[in-house]
């Protein structure tokens, strides 16, 4: 496997490539919106009202699917455990690894899922212990990307959760609030070249309190930490994994209303086009301007 060595945070927007002139102020304007108010923070629910369980390992529970998501907990610590949602060809398998419900995105759209609970047997042999369909209208395309889930993972009582209203007290509009949304990922995180390392061989889920306290992650971190600070704004955000020419490596997705989900080049300043890509931007190489290929997106 190839080193997360970058972050690849990529948002485009026509409106910042074309149409500069020489008077106009950057960020470039956006159309003003109310702040978010903590009340408005989406958290996933766990009613039990519809589950999925082998009575032994673990527990889905699939009460909330119209709103883009599942909630999964493990039952006991003996086994190895994995959940598995596909849809068509399209397939994600996570470990879950706490007792505690945690939310998993339901993010291939509308249509039927077949969600199991898979059980080591040895090795990276699973068989599968549990196992059902279940048929998905998700009311709202924008709220798998706005709840928090494994991998943009963060709680009432994250750090994150009021670094983000910190961060964003005195804007008026979405752009302003991605931009320094963005800053501060720049700021608060270095390139933890050790952890990357560690990582080539072993996958390990971002952890946003840990990064923001160590003031360290890898790539992986810089996309989850990112999205999560616009989700708790209110704005949909979602962490990418793929390719590019250089290597593997995690980005960020943003939408803005009327302008949809943009990747990736952004202006934040006037004839200076940015990849908005922490890692390159602590390291010079914001000027990459090859390919993005998409494998998972969360």
């Amino acid at each position: 496997m190839m080193k997360w060595k970058k972050l690849l945070l990529s948002l485009s927007l026509c409106i910042f490539v074309t149409g500069c002139s020489s008077s106009q102020e950057y960020p470039t304007e956006y159309p003003e919106s109310p702040a978010q108010q903590v009340s408005e923070i989406l958290w996933p629910q766990s009613p039990g009202v519809d589950v999925l369980t082998d009575s032994r390992y673990a527990m889905v529970d699939m009460s909330n699917v119209s709103q883009g998501y599942v909630t999964a907990r493990l039952l006991s610590s003996a086994s190895k455990i994995k959940l598995q949602i596909s849809k068509d060809d399209k397939k994600y398998n996570y470990d879950l690894t706490s007792m505690e419900y945690t939310a998993f995105p339901l993010q291939m759209g509308n249509g039927i899922y077949t969600i199991k609970i898979l059980s080591q047997i040895e090795g990276t042999k699973y068989a599968v212990v549990a196992s059902t369909q279940k048929e998905v209208t998700i009311q709202d395309e924008f709220s798998v990307y706005l709840y928090p889930n494994q991998v943009v993972n963060y709680g009432p009582d994250s750090i994150v959760v009021n670094k983000s209203f910190e961060l964003t007290k005195d804007d008026k509009d979405d752009l302003t609030r991605i931009y320094h949304l963005f800053e501060y990922t720049v700021d608060v995180l270095d390139y933890d070249y050790e952890k990357a390392d560690y990582v080539s061989d072993t996958y390990v889920l971002p952890d946003l309190t840990q990064a923001i306290e160590n003031g360290s992650g890898i790539c992986f971190d810089y996309a989850s930490l990112l999205a999560a600070l616009c989700r708790i704004q209110g704005i949909p955000a979602r962490v990418i994994v793929g390719w590019t020419d250089i290597e593997y490596h995690a980005w960020v997705e943003i939408y803005l209303e009327n302008e949809g989900w943009i990747n990736p080049k952004v202006y934040f300043a006037k004839n200076d086009w940015s990849l908005v890509d922490p890692t390159f931007s602590d390291s010079g190489n914001a000027d990459y301007t090859g390919k993005y290929e998409e494998v998972y997106h969360y």
